[in-house]
């Protein structure tokens, strides 16, 4: 078995399987990077890889390694307030520990005397011998450390030190760690604090010679200075700000606690009696010979074997014979020339950005990492920021490059569309590319989607050509094509191409009669179907240049298309290697390359026919385990309200579209609020107007907030001392003595403004929402993205 019908390619005719196109000629070469995850060793990185946690999480949340992070917020502390605080504590406990030291505060050494020998101590109280110095230096020491501890805690040092000093950088936080550390290692030294006396004052100096004692000496400063060298040490290298709940990146990888759970021991095979074909993936694995899209795209195949069991003899004998490279798909890729994006194929996802740690983001999500994947996905995604925002390069190219690595694993077909240019992936990346209007394009472009019902193939042409015009009703627009598609493929046995299409549509008598003669000629004896086509010929005859006609509109966006520029495009007659969505049956990369430069409004009009098809396909597919996906780069003037509803029943099918748009202006104003309730993820980049913002703000909705309102009321004093006091510290501060009255409430606001997303989103951020398949949803978050604008 190599590919055993499974991740088997669908031509677009029969007998042909499409192949990676080439490069075309004078392309800017792409840049070059390691696939993130690739074994080339014993010490393969893969094993790590496999062997990461990767727990259940929120919507959107990057699963391996994560931590949900615990605890629940705290009142933020001004940087001011934290200074004074950890000032004051700092000298609450100097002052108290000198009060102890020196015996001001009376029976504080009474917890000692109780609980040591009487002949231990003087009858005035002082130590008799060595053993109550020593005791009392024990003694000291502990009340030390936890009046450190507990002013500590109360003045909140780690965290002053982690905002005020930290912060500014690691050199700042490694020299604030060394002056702590000789702070403390100078008391030390300087006997201020018994630890050292208590280390090396009760040694038998007498028994010891002079290099003896000097060693002793040396390891009694060793053995105090040690621990505090090794706190500092720690203090200075802890990241910062703290893991707020994503994963560490350089964390080792996690050890299996159970071994059957152990993805290497393929454990599914060895219990199918299939041991020695688990043996050898597992030395592909161990080996290096293997990569992620290889275990994929394997278990992939496997599970299609549990499902149809008779394919079990072919899968063994197919990884018995090449290893990590069965099952392969049809283009014979096992990785792509390049990624930009940082993927992890077993969770089926791609890494968008980080979720900025701020107040504008719920405390759990911040400083995660956000990802995307085909159950978020699968809810339909629409983007909206200006040129420039990078919709391309941070969102539309790592989603594509990520689809295509599961198409390769057998998992996605998806079809990518964009204007001639846009850097979606190399050639190589892609099974079928079309580049429309380039003669020198390898494959053409089915204008009837691979239908074959005049009447399916009739509406989704009105759905592309008028849907967007006002006042010409696509249902009207739909039936003239049928009376005109029905009759030609019946006497021709295809539909017709541009040209043909546009003379019928325009009226011309010769090519009316010529289509009426092959039809009469066609039909033969069947005078029934001859008949029923004649009467459509006839009613299209009476209908042409009636009131309302639809023909001419649709003759007229059809000579968009009849342009030297499509000269042997659309070819129905077989000279070409059209693509059809009827090849979303099977694990197929495809991009589609518009010409928006030159002919910007025919682009528009392939790209609504092409979310036509694509809906129509996705719904009428047989089998839906492969997630489909259409993107979309720009979908300006694409949506019409009967793609926009198919867009709302894509999830049912395990499908999904991705769409893009320079502002919500783009589309027509009695669809905006559809589109955004029709899809479940919705994404607003840097630099939206306050218009399009009011749209997302009213999409995202209310949500209850705390809010404290502070008044400042000036203090009046009656008493001649108090009125004295007030007086001099105004004119110390120059302001007056004022209380203040807080008043906590719970409003309703909404989670971003118009203004918020208008202004307060950074360049290179995002806003974004998400709703799974299953109906989980993420609230906006302030979004990061990752990759180079």
């Amino acid at each position: 078995m190599d590919t055993d019908g499974a991740y088997d390619g669908q031509a677009t005719r029969a007998g042909q399987v499409p192949r990676p196109a080439g490069a075309p000629d004078g392309a800017p070469p792409m840049p070059t990077r390691p696939p993130a995850v690739r074994g080339s060793g014993a010490a393969s990185p893969l094993v790590d890889w496999l062997r990461t946690p990767r727990p259940l999480a929120d919507p959107g949340v990057w699963r391996p390694g994560y931590h949900p992070r615990q605890g629940v917020q705290e009142e933020p502390a001004a940087d001011r307030a934290l200074l004074s605080g950890a000032v004051i504590s700092f000298l609450a406990c100097v002052l108290i520990w000198s009060l102890l030291s020196n015996n001001y505060i009376p029976y504080t050494d009474l917890p000692l005397k109780l609980f040591t020998p009487r002949d231990w101590w003087e009858l005035r109280g002082g130590p008799a011998d060595g053993r109550g110095v020593a005791a009392l230096q024990a003694y000291m020491t502990l009340v030390t450390v936890l009046l450190v501890i507990w002013f500590s805690r109360l003045g909140s040092w780690r965290l002053a030190f982690v905002r005020l000093v930290a912060a500014r950088g690691r050199r700042a936080r490694v020299l604030g760690a060394a002056a702590g550390a000789l702070f403390v290692l100078l008391l030390i030294w300087t006997r201020t604090l018994p630890l050292l006396g208590l280390v090396a004052d009760h040694l038998p100096y007498q028994d010891m010679s002079a290099g003896t004692v000097t060693l002793v000496g040396n390891l009694s400063y060793l053995v105090v200075s040690a621990p505090i060298i090794v706190y500092f040490l720690r203090l200075a290298r802890v990241p910062l700000p703290p893991g707020p709940g994503g994963a560490d990146t350089t964390a080792p990888a996690a050890v299996m606690a159970n071994p059957s759970d152990d993805p290497l021991a393929w454990v599914e095979l060895r219990e199918a009696g299939l041991g020695d074909v688990a043996d050898r993936l597992g030395g592909e694995v161990v080996g290096g010979g293997m990569n992620d899209v290889d275990y994929v795209r394997i278990r992939r195949a496997w599970e299609s074997v549990r499902v149809e069991p008779s394919r079990r003899q072919a899968f063994a004998e197919a990884v018995r014979d090449n290893g990590a490279a069965a099952c392969v798909h049809p283009s014979g890729a096992r990785d792509l020339p390049v990624r930009v994006a940082r993927h992890d194929l077993l969770a089926r996802q791609v890494l968008l950005g980080t979720v900025e740690d701020g107040e504008r983001n719920p405390y759990a999500r911040r400083g995660t990492s956000l990802a995307l994947d085909p159950g978020v996905l699968g809810t339909s995604l629409l983007a909206v920021g200006p040129s420039g925002s990078g919709k391309t390069s941070r969102l539309v190219r790592p989603v594509v490059e990520s689809l295509a690595l599961q198409a390769l694993a057998g998992q996605v077909a998806f079809v990518a569309v964009g204007a001639a240019g846009a850097q979606l992936g190399p050639d190589a990346a892609y099974d079928v590319v079309v580049r429309v209007g380039d003669p020198g394009s390898l494959y053409d472009l089915d204008l009837y989607g691979g239908a074959v019902d005049p009447d399916e193939a009739a509406t989704l042409l009105a759905e592309a050509f008028v849907g967007d015009v006002p006042g010409v009703d696509v249902r009207r627009a739909a039936t003239a094509l049928a009376q005109l598609l029905g009759p030609f493929h019946a006497a021709h046995g295809r539909f017709p191409a541009v040209p043909e299409l546009r003379e019928l549509l325009d009226g011309l008598p010769p090519a009316l009669a010529a289509l009426r003669r092959a039809l009469e000629a066609a039909e033969g004896a069947e005078g029934v179907g001859r008949h029923a086509m004649l009467r459509e010929l006839d009613a299209r005859a009476r209908q042409h240049g009636a009131h309302g006609d639809p023909g001419p509109a649709l003759a007229d966006r059809l000579a968009l298309l009849d342009r030297p520029a499509f000269a042997g495009f659309f070819d129905t007659g077989g000279q070409s290697r059209p693509f059809s969505m009827r090849a979303l049956e099977h694990p197929i990369r495809v991009r589609v390359d518009l010409p928006e430069r030159g002919h910007a409004d025919a682009s528009r009009m392939l790209s609504r026919l092409l979310l036509a098809q694509f809906n129509a396909a996705a719904a009428a597919r047989g089998d839906r385990s492969l997630f489909a996906f259409l993107a979309l780069d720009d979908a300006s003037h694409t949506l019409t309200p009967e793609t926009v509803r198919g867009v709302q029943r894509l999830r049912s099918a395990n499908a999904g579209v991705l769409l893009t748009l320079r502002t919500l202006d783009d589309v027509p104003e009695g669809l905006r609020t559809p589109l955004l309730g029709a899809v479940g993820c919705r994404m607003a980049f840097s630099g939206v107007t306050t218009w399009d913002g009011k749209r997302f703000a009213e999409a995202w909705g209310t949500e209850w907030v705390e809010t404290r309102d502070v008044t400042h009321r000036t203090v009046f004093a009656d008493q001649p001392l108090t009125r004295a006091i007030h007086a001099f510290r105004k004119l110390v501060t120059g302001k007056a003595v004022t209380t203040d009255a807080v008043t906590v409430r719970q409003v309703e606001r909404e989670r971003w403004s118009a203004s918020d997303l208008a202004h307060a989103v950074p360049p290179g951020c995002a806003v974004l929402s998400l709703t799974s398949v299953r109906g989980e949803r993420a609230a906006p978050l302030l979004l990061r993205l990752a990759g180079k604008g």
